[in-house]
């Protein structure tokens, strides 16, 4: 399979995925989440000795076609022979790297989180806490999401001791609690509020913002995010979830235009068919 075509099916699988977490109801309120909350950082810790890099490696070598994973199964070979500490963080990052350029972000965050144990900076942390979020958003495994959740949490307060005031570590932070950290959703929204203030054209936070209002049923303040993250620069994925948006305010002929542009944006056999059927959905 060519990496081309695995980024292709990794943008429909996190399209896709992350719908079936947007159910319209509303946010719970921060009382009932901080037990909810709770509940799965129990979760998550004891789930934590299991979920470990192997166990997300496998899944994702099916997914990546037989020559990709032999490669990334030869450096996996090479590190546990590796000897030195040198040799296992040179090997660390070519992991990370190889997993990286498949989009598989679940492995690949294992790797960043080992390369930032070794060098305690803020970036490193920064990009652990990346690939944990993006694991989360893509996986379907309700046994390694929490986990993913619960190291996000520990990589983006790990890059905030390191700098107070980096707008990626808050802007993570504030995903990873909004997505069943131990804090309150409402903090999370509350970080990303922030972020947005300051920076008013943050992709991810308002990407993310505009997610959350899908999932709590606010669906014209997730087109008004939407709209404004297009203006600024057109992509598939918030036309798509702008698409969805119009579709639950029953706007059918924007979805239908929103649609189409994802269609233009992104021509790929598989996406345009399922693209088709709810634009059929939307005109029946």
């Amino acid at each position: 399979m060519k990496t081309k075509q695995i980024v292709v099916i990794s943008i429909v699988v996190a399209i896709m995925a992350y719908l079936s977490f947007l159910h319209p109801v509303g946010l719970v309120k921060p009382k009932e989440t901080r037990s909810s909350g709770g509940s799965k950082v129990v979760e998550a810790k004891a789930a934590n000795a299991n979920v470990t890099v192997d166990y997300v490696s496998a899944p994702a070598k099916q997914l990546i076609g037989a020559n990709l994973a032999a490669q990334i199964s030869d450096l996996e070979s090479k590190l546990k022979d590796a000897s030195s500490d040198a040799d296992k963080l040179k090997l660390q990052k070519q992991l990370a790297k190889s997993w990286d350029d498949v989009n598989q972000p679940g492995p690949g965050a294992f790797y960043y989180q080992a390369i930032a144990r070794s060098e305690n900076t803020y970036q490193n942390w920064v990009d652990a806490g990346d690939r944990f979020n993006d694991a989360y958003k893509t996986s379907q495994d309700t046994v390694a999401q929490p986990v993913f959740v619960l190291n996000a949490v520990e990589a983006f307060q790990n890059a905030q001791k390191l700098n107070p005031d980096g707008v990626d570590a808050k802007t993570g932070l504030g995903i990873a609690y909004v997505n069943g950290g131990a804090a309150s959703p409402m903090q999370g929204i509350a970080l990303l509020l922030d972020v947005v203030k300051k920076d008013p054209n943050n992709r991810k936070a308002n990407l993310n913002l505009g997610l959350f209002a899908m999932k709590s049923g606010q669906y014209q303040k997730a087109v008004d995010r939407f709209t404004n993250m297009i203006k600024q620069k057109a992509e598939v994925e918030p036309y798509f979830y702008l698409a969805e948006s119009y579709k639950q305010l029953g706007m059918k002929n924007e979805a239908i235009n929103a649609y189409e542009q994802c269609k233009i944006m992104m021509p790929d056999p598989a996406f345009g068919q399922r693209i088709d059927q709810y634009i059929k959905e939307l005109k029946n």
